[in-house]
């Protein structure tokens, strides 16, 4: 299956904490950095998500904001530094590469908020992901 998900970081689940409804579900990129998902409790048991099961964390471009430094009292789980590798701007939008241990993302944000953050290849930022926005595959 081919997907027009850019963002696909392959990872290894380290928990798995059902509730009612849904699930959170904690991983380790395979780059060492944590992330976090939120998917319903009939996901994580359809995939069989377990300790050590191999997943890809996939989440839209759309779905990744930019800070340049770490946010403080935010409800944002995944902050995940890195750097901009890539910059192309557009009349409304821009798409920003950003390289993260283990992988790259790519984040679609507004040509002004480029702007607002003074954003340039080689800039450190912090990318920023809902963890309901995070999707999980398995092989």
């Amino acid at each position: 299956m081919t997907l027009s998900i850019r963002n696909q970081l392959p990872g290894t689940v380290t928990e798995v904490h059902p509730g009612e409804a849904m699930a959170t579900v904690r991983l380790r990129l395979d780059g060492g950095q944590e992330l976090m998902a939120a998917i319903t409790k009939e996901s994580a048991e359809e995939l069989s998500l377990a300790p050590g099961t191999p997943v890809r964390a996939l989440v839209k471009s759309t779905e990744v904001s930019l800070a340049t430094q770490r946010v403080q009292g935010l409800s944002i789980r995944n902050q995940l530094p890195g750097a901009v590798t890539g910059l192309t701007t557009g009349t409304v939008m821009a798409t920003v590469k950003v390289t993260v241990d283990g992988g790259e993302l790519t984040a679609a944000i507004t040509k002004d908020a480029v702007a607002d953050l003074g954003l340039f290849v080689g800039s450190d930022v912090i990318a920023l992901i809902k963890a309901t926005e995070v999707s999980l595959a398995t092989a």
